[in-house]
């Protein structure tokens, strides 16, 4: 294919903030987990796609359940909020409320 650039599995992002490696980040519609830490301005590779572990709210997560992400907090989440927690993928595990962590299936995109 000609028009073939990538197959778009990780995604240059610059941090709006400071980041930590494995920390989930948001670029306007794209949601990653940062492979590198960066300072403010800072450019860093994101993986977009592909299972990981997140951290999470005191959610009962069941297996399958979508996720969202809660960008204040920093965790994972059974719960909506218009116009904030936007959709970053689902569990790819069942994670009770006193887990700590879910394993996520990422989307790549917020929406």
């Amino acid at each position: 294919m000609k028009n073939f650039v990538q197959t778009g599995n990780t995604l240059t992002f610059t941090a709006a903030d400071p980041v930590t490696a494995g920390q989930g980040v948001v670029m306007g519609a794209l949601f990653g987990i940062a492979a590198s830490s960066a300072a403010t301005g800072e450019s860093f590779e994101a993986a977009l796609t592909g299972v990981f572990t997140l951290p999470k709210a005191e959610d009962d997560i069941a297996t399958g359940a979508a996720l969202y992400w809660d960008e204040a907090q920093g965790l994972a989440t059974t719960t909506t909020a218009e116009g904030a927690n936007p959709l970053i993928g689902a569990a790819t595990e069942a994670a009770g409320t006193s887990a700590s962590t879910v394993r996520a299936r990422l989307n790549g995109t917020t929406i």
